[in-house]
């Protein structure tokens, strides 16, 4: 699973993007910073099945800190957008070609409005203007994709009179388009006439199935004017500081600071006077007034809200809960809510999907089929045959 972080140049996508990843990326006070994409592995949080179970764990795909096991997810930093991308207008080309690589976008928006719609800085700017201009960027371009495509459907359906789902389906596979996807578009934007009129609709369907938008309004411990206040009464926008967050995890990479992302709240543990002074202001204006600095919290909701993940732990032992090197709850995998024990299997490996013969909860030691529906925090143990 990929998380595309997206926004119009100078808003703070790299600083939430480093901050989530701690990969470093550039950070300057000017338009595109970002030229090429930036990859990196962030994490979901979740609690681990080892407190529940009261066992200590041994992770090899993720990590667990005071019983919070953090799962990697791919994270993409795309270069910023401006008005008219669509057209190739800045560096518009580039990023909707990197975007195509997520699975869904974070709209990282300047909510105290000191940015205009080129990143520049200025006194004033409404936020409120980004989050429609992104969306519209993105479903222009969207459309423009399909605009291209859909003589072929029309080839296709002339000779065939195949179902339009199917036919746009076989033309949009290659950016990642799937079957399901187009028909649940299909039903909310039907095409009829073929005209500008419907494809558009049916471009903007497809584009928020496909490309889910997530909204975060950054630089929240700037906002003067209100801008958060007024958009949360429109938006789902969770408030976010950035550069907190970057500066808590730095400290905590320095051994400054006992923190674990996500918190409330940190212990300080090796800080001079000047350091304890800029860490006691973020604990002050940021965690206590909006409960943490709102970056993983962000994450969480992308992962477990929207894409409805759930955290599922396969192993090897039932009776240890380990793997054959006696790794205790080794793996941690992200999975779609309604996936089966079949499911788990194979995304475990292919061969044990194949050869599967049942399951065993380990929880409660009972053997569970194929069809088994799989819970958020289940262990289990996949029983294949040879």
């Amino acid at each position: 699973m990929e998380i595309g972080i997206v926004g119009k140049p100078n808003v703070g996508k790299s600083t939430l993007f480093n901050a989530l990843t701690m990969a470093g990326a550039e950070v300057a006070n000017y338009p595109f910073t970002t030229i090429k994409a930036n990859v990196a592995v962030g994490y979901a949080r979740v609690n681990c099945a080892c407190t529940e179970l009261n066992v200590k764990c041994a992770p090899k795909n993720s990590y667990c800190t005071k019983g919070s096991r953090f799962v990697p997810i791919k994270i993409i930093d795309v270069a910023g957008l401006v008005p008219g991308a669509h057209e190739g207008r800045g560096l518009g080309n580039q990023f909707l070609d990197d975007l195509r690589q997520a699975d869904i976008l974070i709209h990282v928006i300047d909510i105290c409005g000191k940015t205009n719609e080129n990143g520049e800085p200025v006194p004033s700017h409404d936020p409120e203007a980004d989050v429609k201009f992104l969306e519209e960027e993105v479903n222009l371009w969207f459309y423009n994709v399909l605009k291209k495509n859909v003589t072929k459907v029309l080839a296709k359906m002339k000779h065939t009179k195949a179902d339009v789902v199917k036919k746009f389906a076989e033309v949009l596979s290659g950016v990642g388009i799937t079957e399901s996807q187009i028909h649940e578009a299909f039903l909310k934007a039907p095409i009829e006439k073929f005209d500008d009129h419907e494809l558009m609709n049916f471009a903007v369907a497809l584009r928020s199935v496909w490309k889910p938008i997530i909204l975060c309004a950054n630089k929240i411990d700037q906002d003067t004017a209100g801008n958060y206040e007024r958009l949360r009464q429109k938006y789902d926008i969770p408030p976010v500081c950035a550069e907190a967050e970057l500066a808590l995890r730095k400290a905590q990479s320095a051994g400054m600071i006992d923190y674990v992302p996500g918190d409330s709240e940190f212990t300080i543990a090796g800080a001079n006077e000047k350091q304890a002074k800029a860490l006691d202001f973020i604990k002050g204006s940021i965690l206590k007034k909006y409960g943490s600095t709102g970056a993983q919290g962000l994450v969480n909701h992308v992962v477990f809200d929207v894409l409805k993940l759930i955290a599922v732990y396969p192993v090897e032992d039932e009776h240890k809960l380990s793997d054959k090197q006696g790794n205790v709850l080794p793996d941690a995998y992200l999975v779609p809510r309604g996936t089966t024990a079949l499911d788990l299997a194979f995304r475990v490996h292919t061969d044990i999907g194949k050869k599967f013969i049942g399951a065993i909860d380990c929880k409660t030691g009972r053997q569970i089929g194929k069809d088994h529906v799989l819970e958020n925090g289940d262990v289990v143990k996949i029983i294949a045959g040879r």
